[in-house]
């Protein structure tokens, strides 16, 4: 019976955790839709909009160390209901705050905080319970369910009033809540959680400053800030380019689901492609998780410069559907890395790693609109800076990145 248990964990695990970086995705992309009748609504300029949207970032950069620092003390179990709960209650509170934009600012920071928490707790409890042969799978599907997320907001929430938007998925949040609490059981000793896979070293005191002082953790930091720098451009003004410069009409806003389609499908192949390379064709660790990155990263760079050189809404959908799409090999790649570098920390080490990452949220509403608005209103500045940060993180991953444990 105990047996049976542990086989059907690691798949009742992956579920439940995708699930909620369903809901995840889903709540970061009603503001950026959202944000289009709400701007005309209450007229706001392009700055106001870019520091509604940029606002998520600060709470998102702020509460990442505290998830994978209290999933370690705590549990996972506990910090991901807290987040949840946070990120839910926050979306709930949108419609509420909307006519003032500060107090809106302040919603949309609190829903970082809660989500912050959310990634760094998945990372913690999917190092401690799901198999190294199937990490690549596991973190294929929790990508692809993210994307799944963003997919199903994209096509619904352009055909509902604004408010009903962060309703809908609020309560969806709320209900989640209720079922991890129920469904969802903690192997935990008095001090911490039990692996499925005891690493080969346990080293649980470690320094702060370990985890800034080897090459192959900077490697995954550097990949994982250069992947977001383009994909926050893409989740947070996707909508507004479509609907400003390609002439999008509301209904046409429904085309941003592509991309998201494509980033899960991609996701979930990439990741049954990486483990048959490491169980079946026997590819080093390493090779693989560099392989994935490298696709991952300069596949995207190079799409997204298409992508800025028409002018024409299908073409344009194609070429930005191809770039997020191969951003999902990453899944495979740098992100699931931390479990292999680092296992005993993988909920911090990714902690710091999304916190950087984050970084470009927090810049590219502000930075976006500045470079707009001081080139007349050309967006090709914006995408041939994404591009150049894509390469520059492949060449750093492929040259420092490693599998074997350092933490």
């Amino acid at each position: 019976m105990r047996m049976n248990k542990m086989l059907t964990k690691p798949s009742h695990t992956i579920a439940l955790c995708s699930i909620a970086n369903f809901i995840n995705a889903a709540d970061r992309v009603i503001m950026p839709i959202a944000i289009v009748p709400m701007a005309d609504e209450y007229n706001w300029d392009l700055h106001g909009q870019g520091w509604v949207l940029s606002s998520f970032a600060v709470g998102y950069m702020s509460s990442q160390v505290f998830g994978g620092s209290g999933s370690k003390k705590y549990g996972g179990k506990s910090i991901l209901l807290i987040s949840v709960l946070l990120w839910s209650f926050s979306t709930l509170m949108v419609p509420f705050c909307a006519p003032s934009i500060n107090l809106l600012i302040f919603s949309r920071v609190l829903l970082g905080l809660g989500e912050g928490l959310g990634l760094p707790t998945i990372f913690h409890i999917f190092a401690h319970t799901i198999p190294g042969e199937e990490r690549s799978r596991a973190f294929g599907y929790l990508v692809a369910c993210g994307s799944i997320g963003q997919t199903v907001a994209s096509v619904i929430l352009p055909h509902m009033s604004w408010p009903w938007m962060f309703y809908l998925f609020g309560f969806m949040g709320i209900f989640w809540v209720l079922a991890w609490a129920v469904l969802y059981q903690e192997a935990r000793t008095s001090t911490e959680e039990e692996f499925i896979e005891p690493p080969k070293v346990s080293n649980t005191n470690v320094s702060w400053r370990e985890f800034l002082c080897h090459w192959p953790l900077w490697s995954i930091y550097i990949a994982h800030f250069s992947m977001n720098w383009s994909n926050y451009i893409i989740m947070q003004w996707l909508p507004t380019y479509m609907r400003r410069t390609l002439g999008a009409n509301q209904s046409s806003i429904m085309f941003t689901a592509v991309p998201y389609v494509m980033n899960s499908l991609v996701g979930v192949v990439a990741a049954h492609f990486a483990d048959s390379l490491i169980n079946k064709h026997k590819w080093t660790t390493v090779s693989v998780r560099r392989l994935m990155t490298s696709i991952g990263l300069l596949g995207p760079g190079l799409f997204i410069l298409f992508f800025s050189a028409v002018d024409n809404l299908p073409l344009a959908v194609f070429f930005v559907s191809l770039s997020l799409g191969l951003s999902a090999c990453n899944s495979s790649g740098h992100l699931s890395n931390h479990a292999e570098i680092a296992p005993n920390h993988a909920g911090i080490t990714f902690a710091i790693s999304n916190t950087l990452a984050t970084i470009p949220g927090i810049l590219c509403g502000p930075l976006t609109a500045e470079l707009v608005s001081q080139s007349h209103g050309r967006w090709f500045p914006v995408f041939i800076i994404a591009a150049g940060v894509n390469f520059v993180g492949a060449i750093i991953y492929l040259s420092q990145s490693a599998a074997s444990q350092v933490l």
